[in-house]
């Protein structure tokens, strides 16, 4: 599963009213259920807890460094063709440049489902690209 920026911030960030929503997310992960993340996903979180949250620019960084070494967070990297399924995501679905670059990403990953709060998203229910298909759900929607 892959997440998107918001349920990455409110399971590393107690503040937010969803975060006993999510909190588990992180802790517990296992081979079974390991989680996926991009660049794009850990750079606008450490902007939401750094400009929106208030953390320390340390405390951000810290927090996403472990993640980024936690074994069993899988971290996709973005490459040239990501940048052109994006593309393509962004124009078919009438979409912002980072959210479709988010779903690229995970599409191009065999990712099969994203979480995210972010209603647009949600209410695409999918998007596919290709024979590649990514399910997007909201994880605070029994």
């Amino acid at each position: 599963m892959g997440l998107d920026t918001n349920i990455l911030c409110y399971s590393l960030d107690p503040a937010y009213p969803e975060h006993p929503h999510v909190k588990d997310l992180l802790l517990s992960l296992s081979p079974e259920k390991a989680i996926a993340v991009n660049p794009t996903v850990i750079h606008e979180s450490y902007h939401t807890l750094v400009y929106g949250q208030k953390f320390e620019r340390a405390e951000a960084s810290n927090r996403l460094m472990l993640l980024l070494k936690h074994p069993y967070i899988i971290f996709l990297n973005q490459t040239r063709k990501t940048s052109q399924i994006g593309l393509d995501i962004a124009t078919r679905y009438r979409l912002g440049g980072r959210d479709s670059l988010i779903l690229a990403n995970y599409i191009s990953g065999k990712i099969p489902v994203m979480y995210t709060h972010d209603g647009e998203l949600v209410s695409l229910q999918h998007v596919a690209w290709r024979s590649t298909s990514l399910e997007i759900r909201d994880p605070l929607v029994a």
